[in-house]
Formats: C-alpha cells, sequence, structure tokens
C-alpha cells in the first residue's frame, strides 16, 4: 500500500510555513493523542503518522530531502518508516510543540537552549559591495562565574523536587483523560535551588555585554542576514546558546542607488557637451573612468558601462554602472550670454524642424489633437 503524502497527511500546502506545519501537527496530535483514545488502535496508528509526517517537514533538511525525492529521500535518515534507526526522539518533538500541554520537559536533567539575538547592523555601500569585518557590542546573557551556570551558591547543589519527585512533571485528571503538566514548584527542572547563588539569584545567567568580531562578505544588501552559531544567549541548564542573525542594511549613497547587481547614478552635462559631444569623468567604486558623450546627446540618455556595479553574494555576473546624462540648464546669465542665446535660437527657428525635431513632432500632434476637437 502506497504510503501518504506527508503534506496531505498534515492538510497543508507544500509551501506552507514552519508555523502552519506545526499547528497542523499539534491540530492532528490533539485529535488523536493516545490519552484521548484510549485503546483506539485507529487513532494510535493516526497519531504515529502525525508525528512522522512532523518529523520530516519540520527539519529543513529532511523536508528539502522529501521534496526532491519523496519518501525515499528521508527513509535513511527520518527514522520512522525508514529502518536506519530513529532520529529524534518523539518526545522531544512532541514537548516543541506541546509544552506544558501534555508535559512538555522531561524533568530535572533538562537543559533549554539559549534564545537567538538579533543585531542591526548599518553598512555603507562601499562596505557592503567590497566586504568587511566589523565589530559589534550586543547584550547577552552568560553562564554565571560564579556557580557556573547551575545556580546553586558554590558548595552546595539543588535537591530534588518534593512535588514532582525529580519528573518535572506532575499528572492532573481532567474529564476522562489526564493530562501532563510542568511541576508548578520546580517549573519542570525537577530540582529545587535551596541556597541560591549570590551573584545569579539561583538563575545560572547574569546579564553581561559581549563585542563580537563580524566578517562580512562582499556583495551583501539591505535584508540580507548572517548566523554567528552559538553567539546568542547562553542556555539554561547546561543547555547550547542560542545564535546570533546580524540583520544588513545599506546607507543610502550621494551618488550611486543600487539595484540587485546593478549601479544607477545621473550625470549631469552642460547643453553644449549635449550638442557637441565630448567627454567627462565619471565615479566607479574602483575609481574614476572616462564616460564619451557622443554628439546630439539627448536628456535622459542612459549609458552601461559593464562590470562596474556589484557582484553580488548569491550569482556570478558582476553587475553595470547605469549612468543617466542630465542636461542641465545654464543659470545666473548675464546679459551678454542672453543676447548671445537669443541670436542662436533665432538661427534655430531658421531651421524649422531640422534642429528640433522632437518639439516640431509635439507641435504637431497638440495641433492635430485640438483639431479633432472641433465640431
Amino acid at each position: 500500500m502506497a504510503r501518504q503524502d506527508y503534506y496531505e497527511l498534515l492538510g497543508v500546502s507544500r509551501n506552507a510555513s514552519e508555523a502552519e506545519i506545526k499547528k497542523a501537527y499539534r491540530r492532528l496530535a490533539m485529535k488523536y493523542h493516545p490519552d484521548r483514545n484510549p485503546g483506539d488502535t485507529v487513532a494510535e496508528e493516526r497519531f504515529k503518522e502525525a508525528k512522522e509526517a512532523y518529523e520530516v517537514l519540520s527539519d529543513p533538511r529532511k523536508r528539502a530531502a522529501y521534496d526532491q525525492f519523496g519518501h525515499a529521500g528521508v527513509d535513511a535518515s527520518a527514522g520512522p518508516g525508514g529502518g536506519a534507526g530513529p532520529g529524534p526522539g518523539f518526545g522531544d518533538i512532541f514537548d516543541t510543540v506541546f509544552g506544558d500541554i501534555f508535559g512538555g520537559g522531561r524533568g530535572g536533567s533538562r537543559a533549554y537552549r539559549g534564545a537567538d539575538l538579533r543585531y542591526d547592523l548599518e553598512l555603507s555601500l562601499e562596505e557592503a559591495v567590497a566586504g568587511t569585518t566589523v565589530k559589534i557590542r550586543i547584550p547577552t546573557l552568560r553562564d554565571c562565574a560564579t556557580c557556573h551556570g547551575t545556580g546553586a551558591r558554590p558548595g552546595s547543589s539543588a535537591a530534588t523536587c518534593d512535588t514532582c519527585g525529580g519528573a518535572g512533571q506532575v499528572r492532573m485528571q481532567q474529564g476522562f483523560f489526564s493530562v501532563q503538566q510542568t511541576c508548578p514548584q520546580c517549573r519542570g527542572s525537577g530540582r529545587i535551588i535551596r541556597e541560591p547563588c549570590p551573584d545569579c539569584g539561583g538563575a545560572g545567567r547574569v546579564r553581561d555585554r559581549k563585542t563580537i568580531s563580524v566578517k562580512i562578505p562582499p556583495g551583501v544588501d539591505t535584508g540580507d542576514r548572517i548566523r554567528l552559531a552559538g553567539e546568542g544567549e547562553a542556555g539554561e541548564r547546561g543547555g547550547p546558546p542560542g545564535d546570533l542573525y546580524v540583520h544588513i542594511f545599506v546607507k543610502e549613497h550621494p551618488i550611486f542607488t543600487r539595484e540587485d547587481a546593478d549601479l544607477h547614478c545621473d550625470v549631469p552635462i552642460s547643453f553644449v557637451t549635449a550638442a557637441l559631444g565630448g567627454e567627462l569623468e565619471v565615479p566607479t567604486l574602483d575609481g574614476k573612468v572616462v564616460l564619451k558623450i557622443p554628439p546630439e546627446t539627448q536628456s535622459g540618455k542612459v549609458f552601461r558601462l559593464r562590470g562596474k556595479g556589484v557582484k553580488p553574494i548569491r550569482g556570478h555576473r558582476q553587475g553595470d554602472l547605469l549612468c543617466r546624462v542630465m542636461v542641465e540648464t545654464p543659470v545666473n546669465l548675464n546679459r551678454e550670454q542672453k543676447e548671445l542665446l537669443r541670436k542662436f535660437g533665432e538661427t534655430l527657428d531658421q531651421g524649422g524642424s531640422q534642429h528640433n525635431p522632437k518639439a516640431h513632432s509635439w507641435l504637431d500632434g497638440v495641433k492635430k489633437f485640438f483639431e479633432e476637437l472641433k465640431f
């Protein structure tokens, strides 16, 4: 008999988010949990199938393999249905999803991973394109140096919780099924600290600030994120630390704007240069280059300088620099200059549409428009 598709089993689409997958699994697990269906083998099987699907789809690596190869891609690593031995234990997965509802936390020896941290890093365009190394200082929680993370005063140790007997959970009967929940006395640790550490007050962690060196790869852009594994907050009860995520924001540049791998800039030129042609120096991130302006260049014309853009962090093609020339109207003219312009304009008028073809074409269109409006 063919095995059911994991997405169909959980009732989610193939592009479902991690939160949607978790929510779907929670709904099915609540419905078919053995405590709610004592002696129901069908419900027990449905419960196991939902657990198997969640084990795969909640793991990015296993999900990618499943999306590409189906069940064959995860049988060797996913555990259920594979024959290669189980992956993460059911208790770990179920506790992650349900927490206190069905007894999240396995008692006194359970450690908790530290929280992830976020840092917003602002870079100049030059730093983002070329790459750099920066030092950042972040607030965090670290293991207490006095008690080494145990929370107990040096020379003492935590005692077994009297309420749960060290299990970290207590079972309560609610209607026709029993529910496990975190012990209210020890809060799931299974241990009670009777002599707390004087420096951390029994928390095992203290607030601190630390300086971290972050290597920024070339080509990053606003929205990119760099993960520094293990640089987050310290874990509880010996648990692993969280991660630090550095979010990149690139400041506005006075000359260039970036669009993916390409850079854009506006280059002002005089109307003399636009009419007669010429050369001018334009900046790039590698230095100056000479841009040749052909005669009769119109305002808004874009010139492409190949390979003078950005090499993005994801991709192989070096971008281009696109220079848009803007013909600048002269200002603050003296009397002589104004008179010369008038005489110059008269010579242009004598040439008809020869010198200003776009203007005459536009005027012809306007004239035709008004003629068609007449009844």
